[in-house]
């Protein structure tokens, strides 16, 4: 075995191509878990591997079998359009170099998907088949010089000396290129006879083969019963055009679906770390551990989530965001993983590594995907093998029904059988049009954590919303104030402010923000001895550090935390901040109107999914007079308020009852149920824990218009699908009968079975141009602000109590 495989059973080498995990059923727990095992032979491992020699959907159910036959493999997933592969393993059971090594017995070699050395290697790859095609291309022409004598004389014109030194030359010219050009394809074929399986070289090489045999047979015995004719010509000619069809294929699909291995790495290999004396040494990434200080260079990715020490920057976090407008970095700021450094040298001290980066969750979600099979992809893979065992049977029915009148034409129409009927297409159709269209919304912010739902997405016609953090924004904003007598605005909201400061609640941060922009005064009060109530309210004690007021016990909460009477018929929600006596009774100090922000494209994406034949419907569990308030804002005609999650959930299965095809849009946080019980779901807004979503999508920009966007796309890729099929059914059912009754000669074959394959790609390729175009612009979304005293911010004073 080589040492470089021996090298992973290292569990240290583990996390450069893959991660521990809980579940052998979830390839997100990996992502979940926020820690690396002290001990790695603990708990499952989930790892991915870079494959060589596979070319179809037969190859990939060859290596599933190989590796889930290894004792200790508890799950093997292999995608024919990414070639790569995911392993879940048991490292009590089996080490990487066994799974491995089950690959390489199976005829296929395997990589880490990680390692500097797949992508090297793959380049390397891409080099040989550009050789081989060279090397074809130089020998068909030479060939076709010498044949080109042959098709053009007239009776007498050639002597049997002349016709045999021709037919020596293109032997000797052909050489090179069975030798050279066409050594993987019988390479591939001869394991798979070994291997007693068929897979989609073996048609191929068996007509390259024949076509030679038959060939040299009538050059070296003129007089025999196949030296009628030789068809170098067409085996040059066929080579050369499947080795064009193979490596063009090869470099559309490493600039389509290849995008989302481009994400995936991402980082970078290396990185300058801090040592001891205080000098930087270049270190391997995933040698970083929290606590160490890089320095991270221009136009070099952030390896690790931290915060910046020294130096001030720009990163370029459209990984994150699907934006690629750079965002400052100054010092104290927090930088992520995947970003990039745009401007400037700056040392980051490392907070968070591997599993516990937001990038690790991105990455999880995009290798889950790119390993999942669409339903129609599933359907190909089944009738692979049983096809291609179908064609060899009709080629050898071919070549009995031909061989009484002309031994070698009847060859050559198996030959031509052979090479046209292969269903490269057919298994190429579905997989590289879904993986075109993922890499395409990754780009673009959105990430597809499940390739089928691609499919669903296409046939909505109505989407659900939630509201709070999905039609309107995260946050809050202060609408108004209203103060007792005695108190000025900017004074309570410094007050409110010291104790909200304490609690991450939505309202709480609201208010934070607003004393922020309406004055200075938050060093004015301490707060002791608080205590917070969960979605109530707040408790303490403060302090006047001026001497002005007296300590005061106050709560900051909704009116029944307060215990004051609330104001019915408020569409905003009030916040009361009160005092609480010492006999036990409270007195309003001030009220805050709390409103939330829509979305400013809100109304203009309900409107274009209405023209596209959408019904738009609002559930939220906030009360009914906001929802009511935020539907009428963005235009939506069916909106219910007050509901639970199971509410949500009754509500959507009456649509689903009533035969709608649903999408709902939540922002995945608590909305978990109806997600998953959505046809389709997207998970929106930044805060989505990736790891737990039970979205089909997940959108990390911060524009609705994504969403109506992925929509398009999704029915766009369908038909590029539903085209592909219809072009690999309609080729082989117009081909196949011209090849049997000999019409077909083996090199127009061959250019067939090329343009087939190169039609799938290309025709899939047009999906990663970009994002539908809407028809009009985007509204600007300004991000959500303080408001200020006075302006914006409304005040009335409270009436006497």
């Amino acid at each position: 075995m080589q040492p470089t495989v021996l090298l992973l059973d290292d569990p240290q080498e583990w996390l450069a191509f893959g991660r521990p995990c809980t579940s052998a059923g979830n390839p997100l727990a990996a992502a979940a878990d926020t820690s690396t095992p002290a001990d790695p032979t603990s708990q499952f491992w989930d790892s991915h591997v870079v494959l060589e020699g596979m070319h179809c959907a037969a190859c990939a159910l060859t290596i599933e079998d190989a590796l889930r036959a290894v004792p200790g493999v508890l799950q093997a997933d292999v995608s024919a359009a990414t070639r790569r592969a995911r392993v879940v393993w048991n490292p009590g059971q089996v080490r990487p170099s066994a799974w491995i090594e089950a690959v390489q017995k199976a005829g296929y070699s395997a990589m880490p998907a990680m390692d500097a050395f797949a992508r090297g290697q793959r380049l390397r790859e891409n080099r040989r088949a550009l050789w081989r095609w060279l090397v074809a291309g130089f020998c068909m022409m030479q060939v076709m010089m010498y044949a080109w004598p042959a098709y053009v004389a007239q009776p007498g014109d050639l002597t049997g000396e002349m016709e045999q030194l021709l037919r020596w030359a293109s032997w000797v010219i052909t050489l090179p290129m069975v030798v050279f050009s066409c050594g993987p394809f019988f390479t591939s074929a001869l394991r798979d006879i070994r291997l007693r399986r068929v897979s989609m070289d073996l048609p191929v090489a068996l007509g390259m083969a024949i076509t030679f045999v038959v060939s040299t047979a009538g050059t070296f015995d003129p007089a025999g019963i196949f030296g009628k004719e030789v068809y170098y010509d067409s085996l040059t000619m066929f080579v050369f055009f499947l080795l064009t069809g193979r490596w063009l294929e090869l470099r559309l699909r490493d600039r389509t679906a290849g995008a989302l291995e481009a994400v995936m790495n991402r980082l970078p290999d290396s990185v300058e770390r801090r040592t001891a004396d205080g000098s930087f040494e270049r270190v391997a990434t995933r040698r970083l551990m929290v606590g160490d200080t890089i320095r991270v260079l221009p136009g070099e990715a952030f390896p690790a989530d931290g915060r910046i020490t020294v130096g001030n920057t720009h990163a370029d976090e459209a990984l994150l965001t699907g934006e690629s407008t750079p965002v400052a970095r100054p010092v104290g700021s927090t930088v992520t993983a995947g970003s990039y450094n745009l401007q400037a040298p700056v040392e980051v001290l490392v907070e968070g590594t591997g599993g516990r980066t937001r990038f690790a969750q991105i990455v999880a979600l995009m290798e889950s995907a790119s390993l999942q099979k669409p339903r129609l992809a599933q359907l190909a893979d089944r009738i692979a093998r049983p096809f291609l065992v179908a064609v060899l049977l009709a080629a050898v029915l071919a070549a009995v029904y031909w061989w009484p009148s002309d031994p070698g034409h009847a060859l050559m129409v198996a030959v031509a059988v052979l090479i046209v009927t292969c269903p490269c297409a057919l298994s190429l159709a579905t997989p590289v049009a879904m993986l075109t269209a993922a890499g395409t919304l990754a780009r673009h912010g959105v990430l597809v954590r499940n390739l089928q739902g691609l499919e669903a997405l296409a046939g909505v016609d109505t989407v659900v919303f939630d509201k709070t953090g999905t039609l309107t924004r995260d946050g809050m904003a202060l609408q108004s104030v209203h103060t007792a007598p005695g108190w000025a605005a900017d004074e309570v909201l410094s007050l409110a402010a010291a104790l909200a400061r304490q609690s991450m609640h939505p309202a709480s941060r609201a208010v934070v923000a607003a004393s922020l922009s309406a004055s200075a005064e938050g060093a004015r009060w301490t707060v002791a001895q608080l205590h917070e109530d969960a979605g109530l309210g707040l408790v303490a004690t403060v302090n006047d550090t001026t001497g002005v007021h007296p300590q005061r016990l106050l709560r900051l909460g909704s009116a029944v935390h307060a215990g004051v009477a609330a104001h019915e018929g408020r569409d905003a929600l009030q916040v009361v901040l009160a005092e609480q006596l010492a006999d036990g009774q409270t007195t309003e100090l001030a009220r805050f109107d709390l409103v939330e922000h829509l979305r400013s494209e809100a109304p203009w994406v309900v409107n274009l999914l209405s023209q596209e034949g959408v019904a738009v419907h609002l559930l939220s569990g906030d009360r009914m007079r906001a929802v009511q308030r935020v539907a009428a804002q963005a235009g939506i005609a069916h909106a219910q308020g007050e509901c639970t999650s199971q509410g949500k959930l009754a509500a959507l299965q009456a649509l689903q009852a009533g035969g709608r095809r649903v999408a709902m849009v939540g922002d995945g946080l608590n909305d978990g149920p109806v997600l998953a019980g959505a046809h389709v779901s997207f998970a929106f807004g930044r805060a989505v824990p990736l790891a737990q979503s039970q979205a089909d999508f997940v959108v990390l920009g911060d524009s609705l218009a994504l969403v109506l966007q992925t929509m398009l796309l999704a029915r766009r890729t369908l038909r590029v699908v539903r085209q592909n099929l219809w072009w690999a059914a309609g080729y082989n059912a117009l081909c196949v009968p011209l090849a049997v009754v000999g019409w077909m000669p083996a090199w127009l074959a061959g250019l067939g079975m090329a343009l087939s394959s190169l039609l799938v790609v290309l025709n899939a390729a047009r999906l990663a141009r970009d994002l539908p175009a809407l028809p009009c612009a985007v509204p600007t979304s300004p991000a959500v602000q303080g408001v200020s005293l006075p302006g914006s911010l409304s005040k009335t004073t409270l009436e006497p109590v």
